[in-house]
């Protein structure tokens, strides 16, 4: 009787072979989460015309696109941490860049989707860009990262993501385990310290003289006075090269999506996969990475279910809600600390419920925001909730300048800036260079009539009602959250309740 049960399994595991050309699916659900390095929306499925990203857009085509998703940080290792734990940066410690030099790590005690996963029989596995730590809590049973590579290597050099993403996906098959894999492209970010690749490594693995070859990429080059300039980004030739560039590198990050897709089909796991492909931050451009304003924190977010909606839907998510949606698609639970303080509706939650029914717009939805540090020199907190109408945004250091991380400053696009402002040269942009430095403490935005978000509305009469239960949300959420920043700047807390310092009597004004 064994020997027969036997020979039926290998008949129907070559009667499958023979109709599909793939191994069989085991049944079991698995995860493919795709994140990009920077990206914003320059592909075909988000409106770009310009900028060709075939691959993406037939992923868009078997998905549902969100057209509102947030991430919750706009900074990489703080966001990619709070997409791995379902927590904000303030609480899960995560404050600013996992460089060496930084030091900033998670705090032992969080538990990550990867432990969570492993615990309950899932292979998991990385390749390419981790940025977080410490190693324990995000461990992973399959790592190929910058950690033991060379960033470009697994993060650009899709070749290699290709047979990285073969391999793992045979290992999971061996074990004949569900996996979760977190494939992390270092694209389209700016090249920092390999500038004879091009300011976005666009010349990485391109056949040209002192580049390499990357065996599977075709460039794609663009022509700087076609490209689609955003609202938030001048109009001139320095900035419009600079997009450009960037342009290129979406084109290698959409080939190499095509190529682990490819991969996922030919292990034949397609059908049985929840595919995510979404970004950690904005682009690398002014009122983009490392801000609050929408061009910093709105995501692209393709999701791919199996049996489940395609189309596009409206629904308010954040990447915090990524953690909660992939145990749900396993069928765990999403455990977390039970407070009086916050409504159910504010805290982390699956979204796997959009994927079968358009869910009723709210007034009450909402994401939150919390940033802290980008850079270590970068300390510039904000605190900041959005609704599908109005922003209410914190900066806790209002007295300070903005500050400009080392990529963005270095880039023809910032230099235009600086050099054209110290000239007083024309600078075709939606902000002076003092307004982008010089922000108020409070940020009210109607969305609706100001998508750009250069009105505040703060203290404008009419509104008191409307700021107030916003700020009074955010505080909420704030305290939930157990935020050390919670007080700031105007307070110090102490057993549990804000004391005024009183920075605003008279006797403090400098003479």
């Amino acid at each position: 009787m064994a020997r027969a049960g036997a020979r039926s399994k290998i008949f129907a595991l070559i009667l499958c072979l023979f109709v599909t050309g793939n191994e069989c699916s085991n049944g079991r659900k698995n995860v493919l989460i795709i994140i990009a390095d920077d990206a914003g929306f320059e592909m075909g499925a988000y409106g770009n015309k310009i900028c060709q990203t075939p691959n993406i857009d037939a992923l868009a085509r078997d998905s549902l696109i969100f057209n509102n998703a947030f991430t919750s940080v706009s900074s990489c290792s703080p966001s990619r941490a709070a997409l791995l734990t379902g927590t904000p940066s303030h609480q899960n410690g995560m404050y600013g860049l996992h460089h060496s030099i930084h030091h900033f790590n998670s705090f032992d005690n969080i538990t990550s989707l990867p432990n969570i996963l492993r615990k309950h029989g899932v292979h998991t596995g990385i390749i390419g860009k981790k940025h977080v730590g410490p190693a324990s809590v995000y461990k992973f049973d399959y790592e190929q990262t910058e950690e033991n590579n060379h960033i470009d290597q697994v993060g650009r050099n899709i070749t290699r993501v290709k047979l990285l993403a073969r391999d793992f996906l045979a290992e999971a098959g061996s074990l004949d385990k569900p996996f979760f894999l977190y494939v992390s492209f270092h694209d389209p970010h700016r090249c920092g310290r390999e500038p004879q690749y091009g300011t976005f490594c666009e010349r990485f693995g391109s056949g040209q003289p002192g580049a390499g070859v990357i065996p599977d990429w075709t460039p794609w080059y663009y022509q700087w006075d076609e490209v689609a300039v955003p609202y938030h980004v001048q109009d001139t030739e320095a900035a419009r090269r600079d997009l450009a560039a960037m342009y290129t590198t979406m084109s290698r990050l959409d080939q190499g999506v095509g190529l682990v897709l490819k991969e996922l089909s030919a292990a034949g796991h397609a059908d049985d996969t929840l595919v995510l492909l979404t970004s950690d931050n904005g682009i690398p451009f002014p009122a983009g990475r490392t801000n609050m304003y929408d061009a910093g924190v709105r995501e692209p977010l393709l999701v791919r279910a199996p049996g489940r909606r395609r189309g596009s839907t409206g629904a308010l998510v954040s990447l915090l809600d990524v953690t909660p949606t992939v145990l749900d698609w396993f069928g765990l639970p999403h455990d977390q600390p039970e407070s009086n303080e916050v409504d159910p509706d504010d805290r982390p939650k699956s979204f796997l419920h959009v994927l079968d029914k358009e869910p009723p717009a709210s007034p009450l939805d909402a994401v939150f925001f919390s940033q802290t540090h980008h850079e270590v020199t970068m300390y510039y907190p904000m605190r900041a909730i959005r609704t599908r109408t109005h922003k209410l945004l914190h900066n806790l250091n209002y007295g300070m300048p903005f500050p400009i991380d080392q990529d963005l400053y270095v880039s023809p696009t910032f230099q235009d800036i600086l050099n054209r402002t110290r000239a007083k040269q024309p600078l075709p942009w939606y902000k002076t260079l003092k307004e982008y430095y010089y922000r108020p403490q409070w940020e009210l935005y109607d969305l609706r009539a100001d998508p750009a978000e250069t009105d505040n509305l703060h203290g404008k009469p009419g509104l008191e009602k409307l700021e107030s239960g916003l700020r009074e949300r955010l505080h909420r959420w704030q305290r939930s959250t157990r935020d050390p920043w919670l007080c700031a700047p105007g307070a110090v807390q102490t057993a549990d309740v804000c004391r005024a310092l009183d920075t605003h009597m008279s006797h403090f004004v400098p003479r």
